[in-house]
Parts: C-alpha cells; sequence; structure tokens
C-alpha cells in the first residue's frame, strides 16, 4: 500500500486536456505512450486515454489529467486534489529522466510505443 500511495503521489509529479498553453512535447509523448515510474519500492506502469483519464499500479489507481503547458496536473482516486508537476521539454518515447513533485523526486520513462489496443 506504501508504494501505491508513494505511486500515487509521484504520479501527480508527474482532466481532459484543456491546455492553457501549448502542450510540451515530452506530455504529449508520455500521456500518448504511457510511462512508467520507478521509485524505490518499484516500478509503476501509468497508461493515459485521450478522454483525460489514467489508471496506474494495475487499475488500483485512477483519476483524470491534463497539460498545462509543461506541467502534468492529475487528480487520482488516492489523491483527489489536483497536483501539477513541471516536465522536462524535448523528451521523446524511450527516455527516461527525473521529475521533483510534493514528495520527492523521481524517474520517469516515456513507453517506447503506445499501449496495444
Amino acid at each position: 500500500m506504501r508504494m501505491l500511495l508513494a505511486a500515487v503521489a509521484l504520479l501527480a509529479i508527474s482532466t481532459p486536456v484543456l491546455a492553457q498553453t501549448a502542450a510540451s512535447d515530452t506530455l504529449v509523448a508520455a500521456t500518448t505512450n504511457g510511462m512508467v515510474i520507478s521509485l524505490p519500492q518499484g516500478d509503476v506502469d501509468v497508461t493515459y486515454t485521450p478522454d483525460g483519464k489514467f489508471s496506474a499500479a494495475n487499475g488500483m489507481v485512477t483519476g483524470t489529467w491534463r497539460i498545462d503547458g509543461t506541467k502534468l496536473c492529475t487528480i487520482s482516486s488516492v489523491n483527489p486534489g489536483e497536483t501539477c508537476v513541471v516536465y522536462p521539454v524535448g523528451k521523446k518515447p524511450g527516455d527516461s529522466f527525473d521529475v521533483t513533485g510534493p514528495n520527492g523526486t523521481a524517474t520517469v520513462k516515456i513507453n517506447a510505443a503506445p499501449p496495444a489496443k
């Protein structure tokens, strides 16, 4: 359960796309292909749908997402308050990088390809 809570907290680091500014290329790739968030407790897969919903930790966590420029903003079943975290620009599928949110730093890897339908 701690891993799940940590993942959800960092997922926010990480609601339909209603971008107030142009969406970051990194976030477009991440929300199209999904990502893996690496935590000391283990890896958490996150998938996103075009209608602004996401699922993580094998469906144990669900919520909504939106992009606001270089920020990914999420509301989840475990963390009902919106949290927005800045992502670096210029990342593409297969890239790994660190992001820092309210609960610390995590490594994010953008999946190389979108999830199979």
